[in-house]
């Protein structure tokens, strides 16, 4: 694949709004689409982030054949806590958990580590893309930080108003878009993924 090919369109395995438009952002070959309203995907049950980001890709081939397909699985590992919410992330306070409620027990959670060493954190981000004709490729991103002792900014969703990342003194909330875009898990993973879609080994 070369730069004379055509924009690819390709469909994002997610319920989530807010990663199709971060992900549109990001990744500047294709036009993508949302799944269609209700479409419904397998649980994610898998033990890593790779095992779940394949999981919707492969039913999403399925739901789409002959299409591109790109499905995301990314979270949140805080040493103090083991690594969780991990792959639970979404699910972190529980199967019908919104931001809010996360986040809320995850402040909870660190409630006694009150230095910026002992929050220490990563967001954590795989994407596997699914061509046409079945060939996988994916792409993997991870930023360092810390979670703050309390939210702050109105930018960004999920876990974003607690995470500073390294060498940042606002949340990605604060930060916003723009400076996302370029440092964020998702936008690290997003251009491996370019790069190993035009540049296959």
């Amino acid at each position: 694949m070369d730069a004379t090919d055509p924009i690819r369109r390709a469909i994002v395995c997610t319920g989530n709004s807010h990663k199709v438009e971060e992900l549109a952002l990001l990744l500047d070959d294709f036009v993508l689409e949302p799944l269609a309203a209700g479409t419904k995907l397998p649980p994610e049950i898998g033990a890593t982030f790779l095992d779940n980001a394949r999981i919707k890709a492969y039913a999403g081939q399925e739901l789409h054949p002959g299409s591109w397909v790109i499905a995301d699985d990314s979270g949140l590992s805080v040493d103090a806590l083991d690594g969780a919410p991990g792959v639970h992330s979404a699910r972190f306070a529980g199967d019908d958990a919104t931001d809010a409620t996360n986040t809320d027990l995850l402040l909870q959670r660190l409630d006694g580590y009150a230095e910026t060493q002992l929050r220490t954190a990563r967001f954590i981000c795989v994407l596997v893309a699914i061509a046409p004709d079945g060939t996988e490729y994916l792409g993997e991103g991870t930023v360092e930080g810390h979670i703050a002792l309390e939210r702050s900014g109105d930018a960004g969703f999920g876990y974003d108003p607690v995470f500073i990342p390294t060498g940042e003194t606002q949340s990605f909330a604060e930060l916003g878009a723009e400076v996302k875009a370029r440092m964020s898990h998702r936008a690290r993973a997003a251009r491996a993924l370019s790069e190993r879609i035009l540049q296959p080994a």
